[in-house]
C-alpha cells in the first residue's frame, strides 16, 4: 500500500462521495423511469419524426434509466479549471440531468481514459488538468452502494486498488483500543498497491467500462470514418469496436456532433432509422453469440438482423436480392455447394479472379450491346434499323463515357423501345398463338398429351434453354414457375417455338439437349410453318437485341451471375482459376458467390452514388441493403472480396465501416493476409494499431510472441499494462501420452486451478476435431465429478453450459474468446491435419488462455513447438515448477 499516511482518509472521504453520488443518480435514474412520456413526440432526441422514431427514442431513454439504476457511475475525475477544483461523475449511460454528471459516450466522458496531469479541451474551450482519477464497479446489496473493486490514482496516491468503498465509507464503532487496531488493519488490507487482474470468472467479453487513451481516441472518431484496428490477442479491439458503435447509436443530445446528426439524416431517407441501420459479421455462431451479449451489457439492443455471420447473409443477399442463387419460385442460377472448383492459386489471389471477372462482365455487356445494335442496324425490319441508328452512336463512347451516362442515354429512349418491342411482340405472340390453335382444333388433348409429356422431362437441366437469357420475364416466365399444368404446357409451347424461330432466322439449329431443344423436336411440325417461322424468328431477334436497351441497369445487375457462369466455362477451358471437377454446371462455390456479390455491389453503389439526371428508380428495390454503420470483427478470416462486400454495404453517404482483425490470427486458407489486401477491400480505409494486452499474464505473452518468432511471422508490438499485476503460471505440457493418462492429467490440472483460485474460472478445452468432443467431455467429466466439477460438450462452437463448468470445443470455433484457463489435447494431430494453418492455430489457441495453459501430445511435440519447449512448467502448485518464469 501506499506509504503516503494520507492515504486512507483520502479514501474514506472519496467513499463517502461516491456512494452519496450512486444515490443520487440512481434517484435521479428512478424518477426519469416514473415519469409520463412526453406529449407530442417531444423528447430529448431533436430532429427525430415519426411515431417509430419517437417511440424509440423513448425506449433508449428508458433503458439508459433503468443501467443507471444498476450501475450508477464508471468513473470519477476531479479537473483543475483555472485553479478550481471541480468533480466530474462519468457514467456508462446518458445520465438524468445532475450538476457534474456526464455519459462516458459524451466529449466530456473522454476525461475518465485519460492519465493524471494530462491537459483536455473542455467543450466551453477551457483547458483544464486532470488531477485525480477514479474507476467504479458499482454493486448494490442490503447494506447499500458498493464499488468492488476501485482503481484510484491521483499526483500523490496510486494507482492503488480499493477492494471495497463500502468498508472505507462506513465508521466502525469502536469499542476500545484492541477494536481500534483490528479495524486499522482491516482497512489497510483493503487497499493494494497497483492493479489487480480480474479473474474471468465466465464465458463472456471482458467488460472494460472506460477504455484507455488509445482505444477511446479510436471510439471517439466521426461517423463517416473507414477504420481497421489491429492489434495482438487482448488488446480490446472488439470492445472498441462494440463501444464505438455504441456510441455513435446514442442520439442524446450531448453525444454526437452537428456534422454527425447531419449525415444520420441524410442516411434516414432510404435507409432503416439510425438506431436499427447497423450491421455487424463475425466469423463464427459462437462468437456471434458471444458479442451479442456484450452488445447487451451495454445497452445496445441487438438481434439476429443486425449480428450476422457473413455465411447467413451472403446466402440471403444472393438468394433474396440479386438472384443468384435458385429459389422454388425458380428464380436464380445456381445451387450453394462447397463444391471443389477453384484452383489453390485461385483461393491465394482472390483479388486477381475478381478483376479478371468484374473486366470481362463489363466488357461483355458493352459488347452484347453494341452488338445488338448493330443486328438492329442490319435488320431488314424498317423500324428495327431506325431504332439502331439512334442507339449505335451512344454505343460508340462506351469505352470512354461511365456505365452512368451511357444509361442516362438510353433512358432516352426507352419510351420508343417499349411501344416498337410492344407491337412486335403482339405480331409474332399472334402467329405462334394462331399455330397452336389450329393444332388444338385438330386434336383438343394437344396440351393435355404436351402437360404430361412436361411432366417425364428433365426441367432442370443443367444448361440454361437456347436464348433464355434474352427472354424477357413475362408471363409465359412466370407462368412455367406457378402456372397449372395446361397453362404451363401452353407458355412451354410458346417459349419453345419462338426459340426454334429464332434459331431458323440465325440459321443455326436449335440445341437439342436443351429443354426448348427437346420441346421442340416433340412438337415437331406442330408449331409454325417455314415461312412464317423465319418471319418470327426475325421480328424476335430484332425484340431481344431492341429489349436489351430496356432497363439496362436491372439488366447489367440481373444478369451478373449468367455472365459469371459464361466467364466460368471460359477459363476453366483454359485451365485458368478452376479446376476440371465433375461437379454440375448449376453448383457454385461459397467463394465464388462472393466474386458475383461483389460485382453487383459496387456497380450498384457507383450507380446509386455518381451523377447523372437517372433517379436509377430500377435499382429502389435494393435500396434497403444498405446499412449506416457496418462493423466487422476477427476481419482477418474474412477474404479480401467478402470485407469488399461488407463495405460495400455502408450507406454511400455516410461510408461508415469499422473493423478489428489480427493478421497473425487468421484462421482461414482465404483470409485477409496483409493491409495491401485491406486497402483494395475499402480504399478509404485508415489502419489503427493498438498494443496494450489487457488478456495475458507475463508468460504466456511471452509465449505468445515466440510462437510468432519461431514461426517466422512478425512478432507485434505487445506492452502490458501500466502497474496491473502481470506475474502468473507457466504453461505446462504433456508428451507421449495415451488418452486414458491424458484424460488423468487433465482432471488433476483443473482440480489445481480449482484450489488455487476460489472458484473454478473460465475453463475451455480444445480438441482437434468435432468428432472429439463429445469422447474427451465425457472422459473428463467422469474423472472430475467426484469433486462436483461439471464438463460439458460444446458441439459446432454451441455456448452451452453455466459460467463456471468446463467446456470443450473444437478449436476451430474459439476464435476472438477469452477464457481463464485452456487446455490443447492431442496438438501433435492438429499439427498433423492442419499443416498449413497449425502455427495460426497455436497462437490463436494458447492466447485464448488469460493465466493458466495446458497442452497435451499423443506423441512427440511438433516439430514447430520444440523451440517453445523452455516455456513450460511441470504443473501450477506453488513453489517450484509453479508461478515461475521461463527459463
Amino acid at each position: 500500500m501506499n506509504s503516503d499516511s494520507n492515504t486512507r482518509p483520502y479514501i474514506e472521504a472519496l467513499a463517502r462521495d461516491a456512494l452519496q453520488r450512486f444515490d443520487e443518480i440512481a434517484v435521479g435514474a428512478a424518477h426519469e423511469l416514473r415519469k409520463r412520456p412526453p406529449r407530442n413526440g417531444v423528447l430529448v432526441y431533436p430532429n427525430l419524426q415519426g411515431e417509430h422514431e419517437v417511440a424509440k427514442a423513448s425506449h433508449a431513454v428508458s433503458e439508459a434509466a433503468r443501467q443507471l439504476q444498476r450501475e450508477p457511475a464508471i468513473a470519477r475525475v476531479i479537473i483543475d479549471d483555472n485553479d478550481r477544483h471541480r468533480v466530474w461523475y462519468i457514467c456508462r449511460a446518458a445520465p438524468p440531468s445532475i450538476e457534474g454528471v456526464a455519459s462516458y459516450r459524451s466529449p466530456i466522458g473522454r476525461m475518465a481514459s485519460l492519465h493524471v496531469g494530462s491537459d483536455f479541451l473542455l467543450p466551453n474551450g477551457n483547458t483544464v488538468v486532470i488531477l485525480e482519477q477514479t474507476r467504479f464497479r458499482p454493486s448494490k446489496s442490503p447494506a447499500g452502494w458498493d464499488s468492488a473493486p476501485t482503481v484510484v490514482t491521483t499526483e500523490q496516491i496510486g494507482p492503488i486498488t480499493v477492494d471495497s468503498l463500502r468498508a472505507f465509507a462506513d465508521e466502525p464503532e469502536i469499542a476500545n483500543i484492541l477494536d481500534q487496531i483490528l479495524a486499522n488493519e482491516q482497512t489497510q488490507v483493503g487497499i493494494v498497491d497497483g492493479i489487480r487482474r480480474h479473474v474471468i470468472e465466465r464465458m463472456a467479453l471482458r467488460d472494460q467500462p472506460v477504455l484507455d487513451q488509445y482505444q477511446d481516441e479510436i471510439f471517439r472518431l466521426p461517423l463517416n470514418s473507414s477504420l481497421m484496428i489491429v492489434g495482438p490477442p487482448g488488446t480490446g479491439k472488439t470492445t472498441t469496436l462494440i463501444r464505438r458503435l455504441g456510441q455513435k447509436l446514442d442520439l442524446h443530445e450531448s453525444i454526437l456532433s452537428t456534422d454527425e446528426r447531419l449525415l444520420i439524416a441524410e442516411g434516414d431517407s432510404d435507409a432503416l432509422v439510425h438506431g436499427e441501420s447497423w450491421m455487424m459479421f463475425t466469423p463464427t455462431k459462437l462468437l456471434k453469440e458471444y458479442v451479442q451479449e456484450a452488445f447487451a451489457h451495454e445497452g445496445i439492443p441487438s438481434s439476429d438482423k443486425n449480428i450476422r455471420t457473413w455465411e447467413s447473409h451472403r446466402r440471403d443477399l444472393a438468394r433474396d436480392e440479386f438472384s443468384i442463387l435458385r429459389r422454388s419460385d425458380g428464380k436464380g442460377v445456381f445451387v450453394l455447394k462447397d463444391v471443389p472448383s477453384l484452383l489453390p492459386d485461385t483461393i491465394q489471389k482472390p483479388i486477381r479472379w475478381f478483376e479478371d471477372f468484374h473486366t470481362w462482365q463489363h466488357s461483355q455487356f458493352l459488347s452484347g450491346l453494341s452488338d445488338a445494335a448493330r443486328l438492329l442496324e442490319s435488320s431488314e425490319i424498317k423500324a428495327y434499323r431506325r431504332l439502331g441508328r439512334r442507339l449505335a452512336p451512344i454505343l460508340v463512347r462506351a469505352t470512354d463515357d461511365s456505365l452512368s451516362s451511357i444509361f442516362e442515354a438510353l433512358d432516352r429512349e426507352t419510351p420508343n423501345i417499349k411501344n416498337l418491342v410492344s407491337d412486335m411482340k403482339k405480331a409474332s405472340d399472334g402467329k405462334i398463338d394462331q399455330a397452336l390453335n389450329r393444332q388444338l382444333n385438330r386434336d383438343k388433348a394437344f396440351l393435355q398429351t404436351l402437360a404430361e409429356y412436361l411432366k417425364r422431362l428433365d426441367a432442370s437441366s443443367d444448361e440454361d434453354d437456347e436464348g433464355a437469357e434474352d427472354e424477357e420475364e413475362d408471363d409465359d416466365a412466370l407462368s412455367l414457375r406457378r402456372g397449372t399444368p395446361l397453362t404451363a404446357a401452353r407458355d412451354s409451347y410458346r417459349r419453345a417455338v419462338r426459340a426454334h424461330a429464332r434459331a431458323s432466322a440465325t440459321g443455326r439449329a436449335l440445341r437439342k439437349e436443351s429443354r426448348n431443344g427437346r420441346i421442340a423436336d416433340w412438337i415437331g411440325d406442330r408449331a409454325l410453318a417455314e415461312t412464317d417461322r423465319t418471319q418470327v424468328g426475325r421480328s424476335l431477334l430484332g425484340q431481344t437485341a431492341a429489349r436489351r436497351f430496356l432497363n439496362p441497369v436491372r439488366r447489367y445487375v440481373d444478369r451478373m451471375a449468367q455472365r459469371y457462369r459464361a466467364f466460368r466455362r471460359l477459363r476453366q477451358r483454359d485451365g485458368k482459376w478452376y479446376c476440371n471437377s465433375d461437379h454440375r454446371s448449376r453448383d457454385i462455390h461459397p467463394l465464388e458467390v462472393d466474386v458475383v456479390l461483389l460485382a453487383i455491389l459496387r456497380t450498384v453503389g457507383d450507380l446509386l452514388g455518381g451523377p447523372g439526371r437517372v433517379a436509377w428508380s430500377q435499382l429502389d428495390p435494393v435500396r434497403g441493403i444498405y446499412r449506416n454503420q457496418i462493423v466487422v470483427d476477427e476481419a482477418t478470416d474474412f477474404s479480401p472480396i467478402q470485407l469488399a462486400c461488407m463495405a460495400a454495404l455502408a450507406h454511400r453517404r455516410i461510408r461508415s465501416f469499422f473493423a478489428c482483425g489480427d493478421f497473425n490470427q487468421r484462421l482461414t486458407v482465404w483470409g485477409t493476409r496483409c493491409a495491401d489486401d485491406l486497402k483494395w477491400a475499402c480504399p478509404e480505409i485508415q489502419i489503427k494499431e493498438i498494443n496494450i494486452a489487457y488478456r495475458q499474464t507475463q508468460q504466456l505473452g511471452e509465449l505468445t510472441r515466440a510462437i510468432m518468432e519461431v514461426g517466422g511471422q512478425h512478432a507485434p508490438s505487445m506492452d502490458l499494462p501500466d502497474h496491473v499485476e502481470s506475474d502468473g503460471f507457466a504453461p505446462v505440457l504433456l508428451e507421449d501420452s495415451a488418452f486414458d493418462v491424458t484424460i488423468n492429467w487433465l482432471a488433476e490440472r483443473v482440480r489445481e486451478i480449482d484450489r488455487l483460485v476460489e472458484r473454478l474460472p473460465s475453463t475451455a478445452v480444445l480438441v482437434d476435431s468435432e468428432d472429439e468432443v463429445h469422447r474427451v467431455a465425457s472422459a473428463l467429466h467422469a474423472a472430475v465429478s467426484e469433486h462436483n466439477v461439471n464438463v460439458v460438450p460444446c458441439p459446432l462452437g454451441q455456448a452451452v453450459g453455466q459460467d463456471n463448468d468446463v467446456r470443450v470445443f473444437s478449436v476451430e470455433h474459439i476464435k476472438g474468446l477469452e477464457f481463464e484457463a485452456v487446455f490443447f489435447v492431442a496438438i501433435d494431430r492438429l499439427a498433423a491435419r492442419e499443416p498449413a494453418l497449425f502455427e495460426k492455430y497455436l497462437y490463436v489457441g494458447t492466447s485464448r488462455a488469460a493465466t493458466y495453459l495446458g497442452i497435451t501430445c499423443e506423441g512427440a511435440l511438433p516439430e514447430a513447438m520444440v523451440p517453445l519447449r523452455r516455456h513450460f512448467g511441470a504443473d501450477w502448485s506453488e513453489g517450484a515448477g509453479g508461478r515461475v518464469r521461463p527459463g
